[in-house]
């Protein structure tokens, strides 16, 4: 998988370059899915950049895209690999202009993730991971190697990532457990990569997400030596279920009993 690596960052680079012209343009062309969440010609043109450049790669596997028609669970649950794909995680985050928002490109083999990219456009941060691998950040033609925070759960002034735009009760039920915590509020999968990179311990998601929302970036906490586990056990996110709804989840920094 390594050997895809190179072609996967290119791609998300372009597919982030695209993102970007829009963004500077102001002219979003926003309309609302059936889900009422936003859609944006940028989303639309960075899906188009991301599934052409993974069909001209030498090996082919099937894409699952946010942006694409779903295919049905007896097609898909055939699948050894497939490409799950977020061209624009952090919609809300883009037309907020904030800068929150990321490409997201991941594979799946028999629902775990064995790799993953994630691009931050706006802070030019490229994240990639491959499984057995370890995560990588790079930027600015340098690279350096990612690794989460050691804590213990009871560890006085934890630092909790939140979204911008999902904070519930079950969530501020789970800080209030936790000693002195400090929030962190950060749009889209970049929650995940502040752990990765050692900047917090807990991303607790009592919410709703799917699963190319998480995916590559799983991967990436997950070889800093963190984890992503189902919210209330030890049980690990996985991917290709028949409602590619993910369950309530917890993704941790190295966590120590």
């Amino acid at each position: 998988m390594l050997e895809l690596k190179n072609d996967l960052l290119d791609i998300a680079r372009k597919a982030g370059e695209a993102i970007m012209e829009i963004y500077e343009s102001g002219d979003f062309s926003i309309e609302a899915k059936a889900d009422d969440s936003p859609l944006t010609i940028a989303d639309k043109t960075a899906n188009d950049i991301i599934c052409e450049g993974l069909e001209k790669l030498p090996k082919q596997y099937p894409i699952i895209s946010e942006e694409n028609k779903l295919v049905g669970y007896e097609e898909r649950s055939a699948y050894e690999y497939y490409w799950l794909v977020d061209p624009l995680d952090g919609t809300k985050e883009f037309i907020k202009k904030n800068g929150e928002f990321t490409v997201n490109i991941a594979l799946i083999h028999r629902q775990h993730v064995v790799m993953g990219v994630v691009y931050a456009p706006v802070l030019d941060e490229m994240y990639w991971a491959v499984k057995g691998e370890g995560a990588y950040l790079e930027q600015g033609g340098k690279e350096k190697r990612l690794n989460a925070n050691a804590f213990t759960i009871s560890d006085e002034g934890l630092r909790i990532v939140c979204s911008r735009s999902h904070l519930n009760e079950e969530t501020q039920a789970f800080v209030d457990k936790l000693e002195a915590p400090v929030l962190v509020s950060k749009g889209s999968s970049l929650k995940f990569l502040i752990l990765a990179k050692g900047d917090a311990e807990l991303y607790p998601r009592i919410a709703p997400t799917m699963e190319w929302d998480t995916a590559a970036a799983q991967i990436v906490l997950e070889e800093a030596g963190g984890s992503v586990k189902i919210f209330g056990t030890d049980d690990p996110v996985v991917y290709n279920k028949e409602d590619l709804l993910n369950p309530h989840f917890v993704a941790s920094a190295n966590k120590r009993v």
